[in-house]
């Protein structure tokens, strides 16, 4: 089972809601967590893994052999990206503009083009002391493309297909939030009862509608805004799975560090019964 947790609005307690389930889950089934928030992953802060691996994520990118170009522009033409220009006497590649489709080489009339690495963040992997297998990717600073080190972390996901994975996302609607969620068994979207909470999980569920993913929905800081929220998903026959209450010992747990597993433990029993209704909604066929 891969479970998707994601919310829209950044700041909803994803991340809370996501290393909970993987704490409650993992003394009962072989438990995976990836942070695919890879701009400023922070399950590790509730997790505490000891990571053994790590390796670089890279893209290809141009590389002009200047013996060989005879500046006919043709990948500067095909590059949608603008990643490549035709200056005096040379081509410029721009790497940050460049997205690694390769392009350019398959169209270079004379193969004066290569492909090299270019490191754009790190991927790495380990254990936490409850035995939760620990995956993220972590992207460089300046580097402004998200999307192709969360491709490249979920492919360092080899877990069995009777294990648990959760995968964290990034905040927003954007591609990076796709990117996670594509291949998902269930998208879990955790939201607020407030103005802000309501737009971007409507946001949300239409990407999930359109990807075809059930879904279901976790209210956290329940009992705060408004009942906007609940009118919502009433009307679109979603299920509230799950409801956090706002609670200030949780948030002052969380601001020290702490997950809500430590804080708050008779939780537990609640987050089982999160994933066995996660299930047998799959199972059902339920969609979203």
């Amino acid at each position: 089972m891969r479970i998707a947790v994601a919310s829209g609005k950044g700041g909803t307690g994803k991340t809370t809601i996501a290393t909970s389930l993987a704490l409650s889950l993992s003394a009962e089934r072989e438990t995976w967590y990836v942070d695919c928030d890879v701009e400023a992953p922070n399950g590790h802060l509730f997790l505490r893994p000891n990571f053994t691996y790590s390796t670089q994520a890279v893209i290809k990118i141009p590389q002009i052999q200047v013996d060989q170009c005879t500046m006919c522009g043709k990948c500067v033409e095909v590059c949608q990206f603008h990643a490549l220009a035709n200056v005096v006497k040379s081509i410029m590649v721009f790497p940050q503009l460049c997205h690694g489709c390769g392009s350019c080489t398959l169209n270079c009339p004379v193969q004066a083009i290569s492909e090299v690495d270019n490191p754009i963040g790190m991927l790495e992997s380990g254990f936490t002391a409850e035995g939760i297998q620990f995956r993220r990717g972590v992207l460089s600073i300046s580097e402004p493309m998200p999307t192709p080190v969360i491709r490249q972390l979920k492919r360092m996901d080899q877990a069995p297909d009777d294990a648990l994975v959760i995968l964290d996302s990034p905040p927003g609607a954007s591609c990076s939030v796709v990117e996670t969620l594509r291949g998902a068994d269930y998208a879990l979207l955790v939201t607020e009862p407030t103005p802000f909470g309501l737009h971007d999980l409507k946001q949300m569920i239409g990407i999930v509608q359109d990807m075809n993913i059930p879904a279901g929905i976790v209210v956290n800081r329940d009992g705060i805004g408004s009942p906007q929220v609940e009118a919502y998903l009433l009307e679109l026959s979603l299920p509230i799975l799950l409801r956090v209450p706002f609670d200030k010992k949780i948030a002052s747990g969380i601001a020290a560090g702490e997950s809500l597993m430590a804080v708050r433990p008779e939780y537990r029993q609640d987050f089982v019964e999160l994933y066995q209704a996660i299930c047998d909604q799959v199972k059902a066929g339920k969609p979203c």
